[in-house]
């Protein structure tokens, strides 16, 4: 074992209210409330909590120094700020994480000798940890694996940190037959120590910070699945065995999630979309780019209208463009020094290279410059229904939430400088009519800076960078709505901002953006006619409030659980004939309620018959099933009333209604936005 620098504890020298003292043996910890305590100095977290109370030192798990994580256990050394972490922040939950990820990695290697850890950190909901072995792992060992995690958390092993040199580092896990960690290890610059993390005697290479002891995880955790990883994400290099896990604060909260992730499995948009028949995927076509079934363009095709509706109403003129250009435009544009790695290759066509769009800003553009343009006619602003081809990596790929090919709801505006902040509230009331009048109530903007340790993927402008990010914050904050700020997701071009919106079951996703790009103007020359006669610069406004068609329909299946409101549903009514007299009526019945006139819809009722030979109660599961909103059983005495027999997809029973009421009713849903049959 290489000689650690573990540090004796040692104890406070003054109460918590002290005043400060300056002086070699001594150290001034600052808490959030601005009191200072004199302390001596490599006094831990522990100490400090202590200190202060007995409560505070019994929940106290972790500290934030100068607001960096640091361990419970880890001497402090100079002055500091300091905050303790207790279970109920936020950070603890990421740290049962973290420390959950060790308890599993240290569970297998007992149970499985020879296996190579490689990588386990914390992530959404969970955790999970790569390993290198010859066998696979199965579901039964997900339990063995689990059972073992538990003893480890009992026997209540204590954590320590110790910082070796890098070379000794990687001499001692090699040693092991720990490769995959010393590369990891050689990866760190030859002059950096690293720091080493023990649970009793196993121990791996770690940032930290980690819990005084692995009883402090709790044992609310819960191993989910394994999949297949490779080694640092590149095809090139071996697979490895992920599990996957989740862990919490509690058994309630493991307990609540477990509900959560069961109800996400049923209302899986995958699952649901081979069920309902919406869509498919082909080898013959290609990963990622779906297929649109009838039942699922309709979808596509309502909220195409109901999009429509909305842009006309807001002076939005419509245009059409091609699915490829030459490399010439996106030279032009920047895609191709800034986003190649997301394009599909060229295409040779008469010795020229063409590709497929990743987007439709670059022939928009040239809309745009086609002709001279006033002060007074601006903004002006265009929109398309567009197909774009983005290439993600296999991996990646999930049903229609993350494809290569996908129809965006897409537009840009061209606008004077004076008019932008006004134009990118607009776009965001836009936004949020689409939600509120689909009755998604939960959502909020998040604004994507550029970040500062990879500036190479951004264009470098940095005054116009500044700019452009102050005229989105006043329109976010006099916009009125909820709105957080992220490093490292802006575009190439400029800041953008995601509207975030979550389902029923509380998942959340980034759904559709706001940009601001200073760039388009110099490189496609984007002028208008000023009031002064002179030339001047447009600002361009990206914004596709409903995303793709494909992610944003995953995200409705999910919502909905593919029972649709009645304006959306691709079937709206099914007719149910008890016998074969009661054919022709039904027949009669579809046909009055296709031609009826609806007002927000893009044709008639879409109604259906069921000519199956199957026994009524059959039929009427099996629409259900289909997640039908209305379903209308017919006979000889529906025939001569002129009724229908209504029943609602839930199972409710209404009873008979003459025609004209049910159309009354099915006509008032079909032109709502969000109302839908129970």
């Amino acid at each position: 074992m290489v000689p650690g620098s573990f540090r004796t504890r040692r104890k406070p020298v003054s109460a918590p209210n002290s005043a400060p003292v300056s002086g070699a043996s001594q150290v001034t910890i600052t808490l959030p409330d601005g009191k200072a305590m004199t302390l001596t100095r490599g006094i831990t977290g522990a100490e400090v909590a202590a200190a202060i109370g007995p409560g505070l030192a019994k929940a106290a798990l972790a500290v934030e120094v100068n607001g960096q994580p640091w361990d419970i256990f880890r001497p402090i050394e100079a002055d500091a700020r300091l905050r303790i972490i207790t279970r109920k922040d936020v950070e603890a939950l990421e740290m049962i994480r973290h420390d959950t990820a060790h308890i599993l990695a240290m569970a297998v290697q007992a149970l499985y000798p020879g296996t190579q850890v490689t990588i386990g950190p914390a992530i959404d909901d969970g955790f999970y940890y790569d390993f290198a072995r010859d066998t696979a792992f199965t579901p039964d060992d997900l339990a063995k694996i689990e059972a073992k995690m538990h003893e480890i958390v009992s026997a209540d092993l204590p954590t320590r940190r110790e910082v070796w040199p890098r070379d000794a580092a990687i001499a001692h896990f090699e040693k092991m037959g720990e490769h995959y960690k010393a590369e990891l290890i050689r990866s760190i610059p030859a002059n950096e120590d690293v720091s080493i993390y023990f649970h009793g005697d196993w121990h791996d290479l770690c940032r930290g910070p980690h819990f005084v002891s692995t009883a402090k995880i709790g044992n609310a955790f819960k191993l989910t699945k394994i999949a297949g990883a490779y080694w640092r994400g590149d095809s090139n290099n071996p697979m490895l065995q992920r599990i996957y896990g989740t862990a919490w604060r509690d058994e309630k909260e493991l307990a609540a999630y477990v509900t959560r992730l069961e109800e996400a499995e049923k209302r899986d948009h995958r699952k649901i979309g081979k069920e309902m028949e919406l869509f498919t995927f082909s080898p013959d076509v290609g990963a990622g780019l779906p297929l649109w079934m009838p039942n699922g363009m309709v979808i596509r095709q309502e909220l195409e209208f109901f999009a429509l509706q909305e842009e006309r109403r807001d002076g939005y003129r419509r245009v059409s463009t091609p699915h490829i250009a030459k490399d010439a435009l996106y030279l032009r544009s920047r895609h191709l020094p800034y986003y190649k790695e997301d394009m599909y290759a060229p295409l040779d066509i008469d010795g020229e290279n063409y590709y497929l769009r990743p987007m439709n800003c670059p022939h928009h553009h040239l809309i745009y410059g086609a002709t001279r343009h006033s002060y007074r006619e601006l903004p002006l602003r265009i929109a398309e229904y567009a197909q774009d081809y983005r290439y993600e990596a296999s991996g990646g790929l999930s049903g229609l939430m993350r494809v290569r090919g996908f129809c965006q709801n897409d537009a840009h505006i061209y606008c004077r400088y004076d008019q932008a902040k006004d134009e990118f509230i607009r776009v965001m009331h836009l936004h949020a009519r689409y939600y509120d009048l689909m009755g998604i109530k939960e959502y909020y903007m998040r604004l994507s800076l550029p970040d500062p340790a990879n500036l190479q993927k951004y264009v470098n402008e940095p005054d116009k960078w500044l700019a452009a990010a102050e005229i989105i914050r006043e329109a976010m904050k006099e916009s009125g709505y909820r709105y957080v700020e992220a490093k490292g997701e802006a575009a190439f071009y400029g800041p953008k901002v995601d509207f975030m919106i979550k389902s029923v079951i509380g998942t959340e996703y980034a759904i559709s953006t706001n940009q601001l790009d200073f760039l388009a103007t110099e490189t496609f020359d984007l002028k208008y006619i000023g009031e002064d006669g002179k030339e001047h610069p447009v600002y361009v406004i990206h914004r596709a409030p409903l995303g793709s068609h494909e992610r944003f329909t995953a995200f409705l299946i999910e919502h909905y659980a593919g029972a649709f409101p009645t304006w959306l549903a691709p079937i709206q009514a099914r007719l149910i004939p008890i016998s074969e007299k009661a054919g022709e009526y039904a027949e009669k019945v579809r046909q009055q309620l296709n031609d009826a006139q609806v007002i927000n819809g893009t044709a008639g009722l879409r109604v259906d018959v069921d000519t199956t030979n199957e026994r009524m109660q059959k039929k009427i599961r099996d629409a259900q099933l289909q997640k039908i909103p209305y379903m209308l059983v017919v006979g000889e005495r529906e025939a001569e009333n002129g009724t229908v027999a209504v029943r609602l997809r839930s199972g409710k029973d209404l009873g008979a209604m003459t025609l004209d009421k049910f159309l009354a009713r099915i006509k008032q849903e079909a032109e709502s936005r969000y109302d839908v049959a129970e």
